[in-house]
């Protein structure tokens, strides 16, 4: 083989080089099956990233995260200053990581074992993928949510079984249960049909939510008129140099929200035709979007207070107030159908490629998916969104290690390797092999990991300490600076 099919170079033109593609015979079973070997076509265009990034956002969760942050204190301004500075933020990293796993055609999984060796790549990949199972539960809970509403403004007898005191069970009323299995149930359908009807799922959800969006937007302006549009949702408290802080609170809110999708965006930019498909899919789903769509949930929930006499940021309960039946029906199910959306593409995809990674020859990337999803009932997500507590406790302390992985991933593949990586070492477990390292592991790698992840999660644990409750909000960034710092400074004494 010649040195330029071995090895992947990243810079200028990188959808012409050449590279390795599909499953080989001299690829490891221990490392290699169908779904994580390198891609033999690569077949997502820039609206397919787009629309990737529109089923992200356009959420229930997307919607409220929007709101709040028009609800902080600041003028309209400042708040329009830090969400772009946010997203801005997001869409610099997401075309970093975006880079070596569009080139090498493999999932984020794979891509890691360059950076934390064949076996140590598990690390990250079992960190996330834990992470996605958690939040798969909650989004589908919450989309179970919006559609229990849409039954009982159409079956008002149902209202007894929505009671979880008469009809419980594991803190989840009969309805919850029956709402929560019918969408567990979709989503494991478009998910088993497998990655291109993914994407035209993805591809419709996005825009059916922009659809509701306007036509909810123009039936309140319709009810209160232009001049009842209020750009700042509450009383501004901060100014001048109070407002700093706050402003950068909103950033790092921006920044957490997309940490997850951000991280393992790989498995989808893999997809991507040419890295500039995939950068100009970024620049239109992630500042163009979220900045529209922030405007439309700002509008939209400014008019509810003139239209229902008092502040709803919630989209379901926006809906639910219309006077129509049908327009109720519409509204919560295109919202279910949104959330439906992001959970398949943020945190049902990203586990079936982490499990699938820790045993090829056993879990399939179907494999991985379905452990996901029964996973996600097993820890009952409702009682897990009901208690703050808990969520602090686990997600969070989970959440911090997502600084870290993805600063080493960045340290490595940038600093350390040049944008080189041998894709045909990811999937051989030689001792001779580039990403072996020592018995699989890169110790620089899971190092900077652990300092960066030990570090982050102390103001996390530790609110009552000096500082820490401001600190909290910025575990990402010091996980991030750590992880990449740590990983360059050892990557080099070598």
């Amino acid at each position: 083989m010649t040195d330029i099919a071995k090895e992947v170079l990243l810079p200028g033109a990188v959808g012409d080089q050449p590279r390795p593609g599909g499953l080989k015979p001299e690829y490891d079973p221990r490392l290699a099956n169908e779904d994580l070997a390198p891609l033999e076509k690569q077949t997502w265009g820039s609206y397919n990233i787009f629309a990737f990034w529109m089923s992200d956002v356009h959420s229930v969760g997307g919607y409220i995260t929007a709101g709040s942050l028009f609800m902080l204190g600041l003028n309209s301004w400042q708040v329009l200053v830090s969400l772009l500075v946010g997203i801005g933020i997001v869409h610099f990293f997401c075309n970093l990581v975006a880079k070596p796993s569009q080139v090498t055609g493999v999932p984020y999984p794979v891509i890691c074992r360059s950076v934390f060796g064949v076996r140590g790549a598990n690390i990250p990949a079992i960190i996330r993928g834990l992470i996605a199972v958690a939040w798969y539960g909650i989004q589908t809970y919450l989309a179970s949510a919006a559609l229990e509403v849409a039954l009982l403004k159409l079956f008002p007898g149902l209202m007894p079984y929505a009671n979880v005191q008469e009809y419980g069970l594991l803190g989840l009323p009969l309805l919850g249960w029956a709402c929560f299995t019918v969408l567990w149930i979709l989503q494991a359908a478009v998910f088993w049909t497998g990655m291109e009807s993914i994407r035209k799922f993805i591809d419709f959800c996005g825009p059916a939510v922009y659809v509701v969006m306007f036509l909810l937007t123009g039936y309140l302006l319709y009810r209160a008129g232009w001049g009842a549009i209020d750009l700042t949702l509450g009383d501004v408290k901060y100014t001048g140099a109070q407002a700093v802080p706050v402003m950068l609170g909103a950033i790092a809110l921006v920044v957490s929200y997309f940490s997850g999708p951000m991280l393992n965006f790989g498995d989808f930019s893999r997809y991507g035709k040419s890295f500039a498909a995939v950068k100009r899919g970024n620049l239109l789903g992630l500042p163009v979007n979220f900045l529209v769509f922030s405007l439309l949930v700002v509008v939209t929930a400014s008019l509810t207070v003139p239209v229902y006499g008092e502040l709803i940021i919630d989209p379901v309960q926006t809906v639910a107030r219309i006077d129509s039946t049908t327009a109720i029906v519409l509204g919560a199910l295109t919202f279910t159908v949104a959330t439906i959306g992001i959970n398949i593409v943020a945190n049902f995809i990203s586990p079936a490629f982490d499990f699938s990674n820790v045993s090829p020859q056993k879990i399939s990337w179907r494999a991985g998916g379905m452990i996901a999803a029964v996973g996600s009932v097993l820890i009952t997500p409702w009682n897990l969104y009901n208690s703050p507590d808990v969520i602090h406790y686990t997600l969070e302390t989970l959440g911090a290690f997502i600084g870290p992985l993805f600063g080493v991933l960045i340290a490595d593949y940038y600093l350390v390797r040049k944008q080189k990586v041998a894709v045909d070492d990811l999937f051989t477990m030689s001792s001779t092999g580039r990403y072996w390292y020592r018995n699989g592991f890169n110790p620089a790698a899971v190092i900077a990991t652990v300092v960066g992840a030990a570090v982050a999660i102390v103001p996390v644990l530790w609110t009552t300490g000096p500082g820490m409750k401001s600190a909290a909000q910025y575990t990402w960034f010091i996980g991030m600076a750590l992880g990449f710092g740590v990983h360059a400074l050892l990557s080099r004494r070598k």
